[in-house]
């Protein structure tokens, strides 16, 4: 709503006090719901959705350097946008695009991941940069599929690389996320609508050379087929463990897609698929609801460092919204085990609709020390869901 000052009359303080904070209430609820309350700086000025980023390790001269994607769109195709920070996070400029002809003219993209090779994969060296994304949920008799590119220039352009599955009818396959596992194999984790005895399901395939992928299997199938697993976020422990966060989302209540989290000894074999894993908590209770992300950072004193965990909206032992919903990230020192800790995040971003924009999978990359992390969070610009970085301590 517009706001006009009192300029004709002049009020006692107690008289207008309780119009103006009903009314400074009203605006920052309107600026909430519609005009990007997200704190931080925009990454970029339009549509950016599924913020990703990782810190450069293999790449020569260019290690340290930041590089963040997020799925955006020219008129009705969908790209990833690639964007680079030589300063450690503080600025950010956009240095390549993904564009994908089987998400162009209006066929759909979603929820892109980005990652970089940490050793060599059949004929990719340590440094190639991999993205993907789910293509295709927009097409009319649609077959959805996981599709690969590669860059070996620090992210400029991209070549198509592989599928790694695609869609025997019309359902989805969703959020592609990457690993490599304890035999050296490229690990592709991803949401899988297409089985009819699960609504959805987390399926893991491999790779040797990045091209061919096989093995695809279950690796969170819940007993119940009205469950849906899905938005699987890996990364490996300095123990050798793997730590596998995600979502279960099921009828109705308290504890609707709430955040899970289970381990792999070798990044492959993830046990019994009917194990739905554990609840992370805090010491009082407090848990996530929907599209976690999840990072880890060196700790001084800590082998195993820490865990950070963020999710979209945070939720009270009693099912009511926590106070620090949309403005909180979870620290583990005990490789998930035990309680979490709550700390600031660095973007808050406050909102009262869930759905696939405000504060969704946020990005969290920590600092080489662990001591910062930087978060990149999209919220709603108007009706336009924009990307906010900032970076704070752990």
């Amino acid at each position: 709503m517009p706001y006009r000052p009192l300029t004709r009359r002049r009020f006692h303080l107690a008289m207008v006090l309780p119009f103006l904070l009903a009314l400074l209430a009203a605006l920052l609820l309107a600026q909430s719901d519609e005009a990007g309350a997200a704190t931080g700086t925009p990454l970029r000025d339009d549509t950016g959705l599924y913020p990703r980023a990782i810190r450069l390790a293999h790449n020569g001269d260019a290690n340290g350097r930041v590089l963040a994607s997020v799925v955006s769109f020219d008129g009705n195709n969908g790209l990833g946008a690639i964007h680079e920070s030589a300063d450690g996070g503080q600025t950010f400029q956009q240095v390549g695009t993904v564009a994908d002809e089987e998400a162009a003219g209006g066929q759909g993209l979603c929820c892109a991941t980005l990652y970089e090779l940490p050793r060599q994969v059949g004929s990719m060296p340590a440094g190639t940069l991999l993205w993907s994304a789910s293509v295709g949920q927009d097409e009319a008799g649609r077959r959805m599929a996981i599709r690969v590119f590669k860059s070996n220039d620090v992210g400029r352009s991209w070549q198509y690389l592989s599928t790694v599955a695609t869609a025997p009818d019309e359902h989805g396959l969703w959020e592609p996320e990457f690993s490599i596992d304890a035999e050296g194999n490229l690990v592709c984790h991803y949401s899988d609508e297409t089985d009819p005895a699960h609504s959805q399901k987390l399926v893991a395939a491999r790779s040797s050379d990045g091209v061919g992928w096989t093995g695809h299997h279950n690796t969170i199938a819940s007993s119940l087929a009205s469950d849906r697993p899905g938005m699987a976020v890996v990364r490996k422990l300095p123990n050798g463990t793997y730590f596998m966060s995600y979502e279960i989302c099921a009828a109705a209540g308290q504890y609707v897609c709430v955040v899970h989290y289970r381990t792999s000894p070798d990044g492959w074999n993830w046990g019994d698929p009917a194990y739905l894993g554990i609840r992370p908590e805090t010491g009082d209770g407090k848990y996530f609801r929907h599209a976690p992300n999840l990072a880890w950072a060196p700790e001084p004193g800590n082998p195993q460092g820490k865990l950070l965990l963020i999710g979209q909206a945070m939720f009270n032992a009693d099912g009511s919204r926590a106070a620090g919903s949309g403005r909180t990230v979870w620290t583990n020192s005990d490789s998930g085990n035990g309680p979490w800790r709550e700390i600031p995040a660095p973007v808050a971003v406050d909102f009262t609709t869930i759905d696939y924009c405000p504060n969704y999978s946020s990005a969290l990359l920590p600092s080489a020390d662990g001591g910062q992390v930087l978060e990149i969070a999209t919220d709603y610009d108007g009706s336009v869901c924009k990307p906010y970085y900032a970076t704070g301590p752990t």
